[in-house]
């Protein structure tokens, strides 16, 4: 079992590692098909020649690593669709802003903006040329129009657009985002530019979305609030889009946002459940295979229904190979059926390793099986209501300790109260599931009673209470943490010690952990030295204008907003938490700054430029001034011209023209991003 163990997970880091590398350095597909095939005939003469022989040689296991690391970059690049000829990419050029007659089809329907119904859609046609691929739909929202549903095709007369990539340092990168579901643009239209293609075809995605929209439609006739709905159909439809954003922060903070994603826990409960109720198929002959058959297809049906998004594939592939073990009584190890789930989810799906999802359910897992068997230990209570709870709380316990780095690295808050919110709500969870299952089938019968919608209602309703209660206890939510990819790297690296030393006690491991926390606290140093910098940042910032002037772990906004608003503004908190910043202060903007030696003179929509001895490095335009800027280039001649976000378009755009012709370099925020210079 221990080198069966060794082989998977050998394998599995191999092709993870293969992954990361095709994803960093591009390698040509033809060479790497060589590569393999090659790499595949040396194995199988390595089989043949130590045929018999239970332990291989140390040649076997390198050309093993090699075999399946080329895997790895021969998965991420047959499944990069940019690369297939049939890619729209392929044969248009959106960098043109051309229109395009462009046919699609729905594919899933995302969180709506505050002025766009959001879609992904298959393309199937662009200029009546049969091509391949996805892309975002934005549409301007109508309420007097019906909704677009999921397999809906349409016809828009549009333009690809490039997805805006992030103008501020340490914001979200939703270009990126999107390009790791191999989505590379978008397009823009209203209800009255699209224009439906009849069509009797329907996809997986488009049966399961009717199911959804009539599962909606039988519940909302039980008078069942919006809240509870949007809680049914994100706990056991796997759909979040219809969560307020007052309840989603609630889970945030109350830590317990993971059960708003169907998950592990989601299918684990589950499985639990169809096994109690297909046991009485054992008697039958073959019974056991029939009941893991129907087990499975359960479980995936269930997948689909949810969207098949990557937590409810990555939970089902993971829980239909406990099922298979735990039925066929075949001798399974947890970390073998981690491991198989986690290979074939990246050998079909290699993306999903980027995803945090992905990276945060497994690291969960793993902490669970590994630690949580430690912490129960500690303690054996004998009353088994106060052994259920402890049992709860111990698996919390290891899940958080399995996840904290990363949770830290990504979401840069830590939910104090996350033991008290999961011993209530992992019970109310599995009675939400339980009876969630029964209610929906009733309603689809038309046989739920009111009285049964009622009591299930209310359940959904006295848990969120309880999260927004939890949440309410600001003094608890740890926010604005700044932990950097080498903290995760060195805290997982410290965990990994801390675990192998509890595990058994001796003087090695005990070194082992000492050098660990010594490596932690040197990329806590490192870190705190990479930040011993001064910085001059030019925010982008629609109709206003921010100034930040960062001195080692003190920042300065200059501005022309409301002071109240600034520290809520979240360019200066993703700035702040990129940059471990302690203090800020606000001010209000000035006409010239010096920085390195350099000076910065602002122009206001004054319009005055003319500073007796003052020959500026750098022109910060802002507040649209109606200055002759070939004029102001001749009479002061600076080194950079720079358009923050204040300015009207037009006004940038001509600038920009100006200093082209002129030959002087110019730099506008709403489409570059914010400008920064370095001490």
């Amino acid at each position: 079992m221990k080198l069966l163990n060794f082989a998977l997970i050998k394998i599995t880091i191999s092709l993870i590692i293969g992954i990361l590398f095709a994803f960093y350095v591009p390698v040509s597909l033809i060479i790497i098909l060589v590569v393999v095939a090659t790499s595949i005939l040396g194995l199988a003469t390595f089989l043949i020649i130590e045929k018999g022989r239970l332990v291989k040689s140390a040649g076997f296991g390198l050309l093993t690593f090699l075999t399946f690391f080329a895997v790895g970059i021969l998965t991420f690049q047959i499944h990069d669709q940019k690369t297939f000829k049939t890619h729209y990419t392929q044969h248009v050029h959106p960098t043109q802003d051309t229109i395009e007659t462009i046919t699609f089809r729905i594919r899933e329907v995302l969180k709506p903006t505050a002025y766009h119904d959001k879609y992904v859609v298959d393309i199937l046609k662009v200029n009546n040329q049969v091509l391949s691929g996805k892309t975002l739909l934005n549409v301007q929202k109508d309420s007097l129009n019906p909704p677009i549903n999921v397999d809906g095709i349409y016809t828009s007369f549009t333009s690809f657009k490039d997805v805006n990539a992030p103008l501020n340092p340490n914001q979200f990168d939703y270009k990126a985002y999107l390009q790791k579901q191999y989505i590379y643009h978008q397009v823009f239209t209203d209800r009255d530019h699209l224009l439906k293609v009849p069509s009797e075809k329907h996809t997986l995605f488009g049966y399961a979305a009717n199911l959804r929209r009539t599962i909606n439609s039988k519940l909302k006739a039980k008078n069942l609030k919006s809240d509870e709905l949007a809680l049914i159909n994100a706990l056991l439809l796997g759909q979040r889009q219809d969560i307020s954003p007052k309840i989603f922060d609630s889970y945030s903070k109350a830590g317990a946002i993971h059960i708003l994603a169907v998950s592990g826990l989601h299918v684990g409960i589950i499985l639990i459940m169809l096994n109690l109720l297909f046991k009485r198929l054992e008697y039958l002959r073959h019974g056991k295979l029939i009941k893991t058959i129907v087990i499975v297809l359960i479980l995936w049906s269930f997948a689909i229904i949810a969207g098949l998004s990557a937590s409810v594939t990555r939970a089902v592939m993971m829980f239909s190979v406990v099922a298979i073990g735990m039925n066929l009584k075949r001798p399974a190890n947890i970390y073998n059926t981690l491991v198989i789930s986690m290979f074939f989810l990246l050998l079909f799906k290699p993306m999903f390793l980027f995803d945090v999802g992905f990276q945060m359910s497994y690291l969960a897992v793993i902490a669970i099986v590994s630690i949580q068997p430690l912490i129960v230990n500690l303690w054996q209570p004998k009353l088994r209501p106060v052994k259920y709870m402890w049992q709860i709380l111990t698996v919390t316990l290891a899940a958080q300790l399995g996840v904290v780095p990363i949770s830290l690295f990504y979401f840069h808050q830590f939910p104090g109260l996350f033991f008290l919110s999961n011993l209530v709500i992992i019970p109310c969870l599995g009675i939400i599931l339980g009876l969630g299952i029964v209610v929906i089938f009733l309603a689809l019968t038309n046989l739920l009673p009111a009285w049964l919608a009622d009591i299930y209602g209310s359940i959904i309703s006295i848990m969120n209470s309880f999260v927004r209660w939890v949440s309410l206890q600001e003094q608890f939510v740890f926010k604005d943490i700044s932990f950097s990819l080498l903290k995760v790297l060195a805290a997982y690296v410290l965990i990994l010690a801390l675990f192998m030393l509890a595990k058994r006690h001796n003087f090695k491991r005990l070194a082992i952990a000492m050098i660990t926390v010594l490596l932690f606290q040197s990329a806590l140093i490192f870190d705190k030295k990479q930040l011993k910098s001064e910085e001059f940042i030019v925010f982008h910032k629609s109709r206003f204008s921010l100034i930040g002037l960062r001195s080692n772990a003190s920042l300065i906004i200059h501005h022309n907003m409301d002071s109240s608003s600034v520290s809520k503004e979240n360019n200066i908190k993703n700035y702040k938490i990129g940059n471990a910043i302690n203090t800020i202060t606000n001010t209000t903007l000035e006409n010239v700054y010096m920085f390195n030696n350099q000076s910065i003179l602002v122009i206001d929509s004054s319009g005055v430029y003319n500073i007796p001895k003052l020959n500026p490095d750098y022109v910060l335009l802002r507040n649209s001034p109606k200055v002759n800027l070939t004029r102001l280039l001749d009479s002061i001649n600076p080194k950079y011209i720079i358009a923050d976000g204040s300015n009207y378009k037009s006004y940038s755009n001509r600038w920009e023209a100006t200093c082209k012709t002129q030959k002087t370099p110019f730099h506008m925020t709403s489409e570059k991003g914010a400008f920064i210079l370095k001490k």
